[in-house]
């Protein structure tokens, strides 16, 4: 069974998981990085710690990709830019990441390109 997205070369303390996917101890604290709840999912299932929607893409920038693969480098671009004039919340996310095991949750069935994949390199960046 797979156990979670995870880039090999970034800090292991921070992983990437759908929020569909089974919720293990070993997720750590888990923080939801998503807008909008997560379709047919109860708060109980999702088991989210955090649901930090403040982190998100903008709904217009969340519009405008789509999770279209092709707009991937331009969406990476601009979506790290919301993120570094979000203060408040990437430092909330810096904060988690330093006290222990993270996992970022989304809903996005593509993997390699969504917010959550950005927001890790960023992370990783720190």
């Amino acid at each position: 069974m797979r156990k979670g997205f995870n880039y090999f070369f970034m800090d292991e303390k921070i992983s990437i998981k759908r929020v569909y996917e089974t919720p293990e101890s070993s997720d750590g604290f888990r923080i939801l990085v998503d807008r909008l709840w997560p379709r047919g999912l109860t708060k109980e299932k999702a088991s989210v710690d955090l649901w930090l929607r403040e982190i998100s893409p903008s709904t217009e920038l969340r519009k405008w990709f789509n999770h279209d693969p092709e707009k991937w480098p331009e969406f990476q671009k601009k979506y790290s830019a919301e993120v570094k004039s979000n203060k408040e919340a990437f430092a909330t996310l810096k904060s988690k990441a330093r006290e222990g095991k993270v996992t970022l949750v989304h809903a996005a069935k593509d993997e390699i390109h969504n917010d959550a994949v950005v927001l890790k390199m960023l992370l990783a960046k720190q």
